[in-house]
């Protein structure tokens, strides 16, 4: 169990709580025209371009720590989650956000929609409970009515990234998964877990579970 998969459930079961069928992130309407009343957003579309990275003042540095929290716009995903404490009416515009295309390795504009009465939305990713601003901005009791943690064995999540890294095509084989795991992604997940913010509402313990899809 992942903290996509989690994020995905949870707005499924709200969904289902609240009697309306679950459609995907692109806020489409049913034939009656009601619309999902929780939403599950990643913060992956906040990663920084590929162009913006080359900007840097290291940018090959900055190509191998993509993923780390200084490689993510914590700037715009906090303007958002603000954005969304506006009070609820009618003729409130659906909110476009962007979402990340692993195809094209960059973030697209305006691939998920939060629609007027999608105001339950579930945020997931590795810095949204970061204490460090601007992020801990974003997780303040402020704006986030719960700040949940999806806890994970660092061997555990190791040896998953390490097939995903194959399976994504960011890699070439396991030699290489297991260096990028080690000199990046681990270094990030010591930096979440010794830097969240408190209190965490909910912890949750990742344990392999073939039932979870």
């Amino acid at each position: 169990m992942r903290k996509t998969h989690l994020a995905h459930a949870v707005a499924l079961g709200l969904n289902k709580k609240a009697g309306i069928s679950l459609r995907d992130s692109r806020g489409d309407t049913d034939t009656d025209g009601s619309q999902d009343v929780a939403i599950a957003v990643p913060m992956d579309g906040f990663h920084l371009t590929r162009a913006q990275l080359a900007a840097m003042p290291d940018p090959e540095n900055a190509f191998a720590r993509r993923g780390a929290e200084f490689t993510f716009d914590g700037a715009a995903f906090t303007a958002i989650v603000e954005s969304l404490r506006e009070p609820i009416n009618k003729d409130l515009p659906s909110l476009k956000l962007p979402a990340f295309d692993h195809a094209v390795k960059d973030p697209v504009a305006d691939q998920i929609v939060v629609g007027p009465r999608q105001r339950i939305v579930v945020f997931e990713g590795n810095y949204v409970c970061l204490n460090k601003l601007p992020w801990s901005r974003a997780a303040s009791p402020e704006y986030m009515d719960e700040r949940w943690f999806v806890e994970v064995d660092f061997a555990v999540a190791r040896k998953r990234l390490i097939r995903r890294h194959i399976a994504a095509g960011i890699v070439v084989n396991e030699e290489e998964a297991a260096k990028r795991a080690d000199e990046n992604d681990l270094l990030n997940g010591t930096e979440i877990v010794n830097n969240k913010v408190s209190p965490i509402d909910e912890t949750i313990v990742s344990q392999e579970d073939a039932s979870w899809k």
